[in-house]
């Protein structure tokens, strides 16, 4: 339940909406908001915070479907429908077995009726920073995946104002804008499939404090650092997940789980964490993202149960219980689908 001390904060990067074709070939399309920073503020509201996307949306079915489904969650829209104004991304999540029975899932970056490209990210401007910079005085956290000129004036302001900047790459990107982004981002987060040699970024020309790479089932391996000097990594196993469904948005429910627990008070709090916190924080992290590998689609389980039912069963697998996700019933808002813009166009 938010109220006034809830902690805020702001995200600008891949903001979407996902179409989830389940494993069920007759089952519904099924849709809500996702794109890692879609869903790492959507998971923030989920837990409390009051979360602020910055993004350009245009009105287009896509962004009121995506602006729909934040609103249901209470993420505060002051700042979704930033100039200059563009097109929603759409992205397919295509859920199949594997050769073996596994759950295993593709992101379709194409409409699988048209064969159209569907509508994929732009990044907010300088516009974007005039109107939002003001207003990020109390936030707590600055949380970016994609790089722009803009979002690393913008997270620097935060950083400037009190903020804790967490950045997760999804992919390397602009050589400057990186050593900039790591010379203002204080948690650094990436996959190790997506950014092998994106790592050891922690020294003294950086300021990162906490630096985890995510290695899938393997777990992940992190390292922080104690005054200036860098400790040695430590790796940490996952959990065990007996119902797998699904594995996509699991990395967002981790970095979610880390800020909830690291970055509520600022980066005044934050600077108080040790080693044992970060371990906390990170086994609490991975909990989530164990518990999220029981349902299909990024945050399936956000409309499947209600939030004490979510608690009790992440107690339980950090309890080390056996954990099943009950087959509950979906809520029936996500079958609202969005047809592919030029299926639209055509059929016009």
């Amino acid at each position: 339940m938010k109220n006034s001390n809830s902690p805020q904060a702001f995200g600008a990067g891949l903001i979407a909406l996902d179409l989830i074709l389940g494993a069920d070939p007759e089952g519904p399309v099924k849709s809500w908001t996702g794109g890692t920073c879609g869903n790492v503020l959507s998971i923030l509201a989920f837990l409390g915070w009051k979360s602020y996307p910055i993004a350009r949306m245009n009105g287009d079915a896509a962004s009121e479907r995506v602006l729909t489904d934040m609103q249901k969650w209470g993420v505060q829209l002051d700042f979704a429908r930033c100039e200059p104004q563009g097109d929603t991304p759409i992205i397919v999540q295509q859920i199949r077995p594997d050769r073996d029975g596994n759950p295993s899932h593709r992101f379709l970056w194409a409409c699988p009726s048209c064969g159209k490209h569907l509508p994929r990210f732009k990044a907010v401007t300088q516009a974007a920073v005039e109107v939002v910079s003001p207003h990020m005085g109390d936030a707590a956290v600055f949380f970016m995946d994609r790089l722009s000129r803009a979002m690393l004036t913008m997270a620097k302001d935060a950083a400037e104002n009190g903020a804790v900047v967490v950045f997760e790459p999804s992919a390397k990107s602009d050589p400057k804008h990186f050593a900039e982004a790591i010379k203002i981002a204080h948690v650094l987060k990436y996959a190790d499939q997506r950014l092998t040699d994106a790592g050891d970024v922690i020294g003294n020309d950086t300021s990162v404090v906490l630096e985890i790479q995510t290695l899938g089932e393997q777990g992940l391996r992190y390292r922080s650092k104690s005054g200036s000097q860098p400790l040695p990594w430590s790796q940490m196993k996952a959990f065990k997940t007996p119902r797998l469904k699904d594995t996509c948005g699991s990395g967002d429910w981790c970095t979610a789980g880390i800020i909830h627990k690291l970055a509520s008070h600022g980066l005044e709090g934050f600077s108080q964490h040790g080693p044992d916190d970060f371990s906390d924080a990170l086994t609490y992290g991975q909990s989530l993202a164990a518990w999220n590998c029981g349902f299909e689609g990024a945050r399936g389980g956000m409309y499947s149960m209600s939030f004490e039912e979510f608690q009790k069963q992440v107690d339980d697998i950090l309890n080390g219980e056996v954990y099943i996700a009950p087959n509950n019933p979906i809520s029936k808002d996500v079958e609202e689908s969005v047809r592919c813009p030029a299926c639209t166009s055509q059929a016009a």
